[in-house]
């Protein structure tokens, strides 16, 4: 059975860009168990009271949701990025089963995190979406391997341009950024010379 999961950052006990999330979620259950009727996160979404503590929100499900669980979090540090090339790995679509990511990650060597290419050009890191700054504008690769919620917003808030970015042209590009769910834009950001 297909499982899939949502990772929702909840700040100060607000679950954040709740409806990006439920509208990923429900369109996953459609295109892989039919015409469901659509499910409302905040019916299972119960934040702990923890005071201002960034917490993980994990949602895994199928035609229905299977378990919601919390987690302290704690960003993991990234200094550097190893380019890694892969042809296969497909995550369109935030399956519970994260092997195939697993798999490229280990090949990072004594890099924090990889940069994976496909066909050429920059999709994203084993965990985040990526942003490249060329000194006047924020670019996104145009084909991610999962197009983000957090992603989404940026780019319709007009903060980021979707891009094709050929891996050859990364050092025309000053600095990159990583960012996820429970990664705000800006929080990890590198020089474009950090990248193997």
């Amino acid at each position: 059975m297909y499982r899939f999961i949502e990772t929702i950052c909840i700040e100060n006990g607000v679950a954040q860009n709740l409806s990006r999330h439920e509208l990923r979620l429900n369109a996953t259950r459609r295109d892989f168990f039919g015409n469901l009727t659509d499910l409302h996160l905040k019916d299972y979404i119960s934040p702990p009271q923890t005071g201002t503590e960034r917490i993980r929100c994990r949602v895994t499900y199928a035609q229905d949701i299977l378990s919601v669980e919390y987690f302290p979090y704690q960003a993991r540090p990234v200094h550097t990025l190893k380019i890694i090339e892969d042809e296969t790995t497909d995550y369109r679509y935030k399956y519970a089963d994260r092997s195939a990511l697993d798999a490229l990650f280990a090949r990072r060597g004594t890099a924090d995190d990889i940069l994976i290419v496909r066909n050429g050009f920059l999709t994203d890191t084993a965990i985040a979406n990526i942003a490249l700054w060329d000194g006047f504008h924020w670019y996104t690769p145009a084909q991610p391997l999962l197009k983000g919620t957090r992603r989404a917003a940026l780019l319709d808030a007009g903060i980021l341009t979707e891009q094709d970015i050929p891996a050859l042209k990364i050092r025309e590009y000053q600095k990159i950024r990583l960012f996820n769910a429970m990664l705000p834009f800006g929080e990890i950001e590198l020089p474009c010379t950090h990248i193997e």
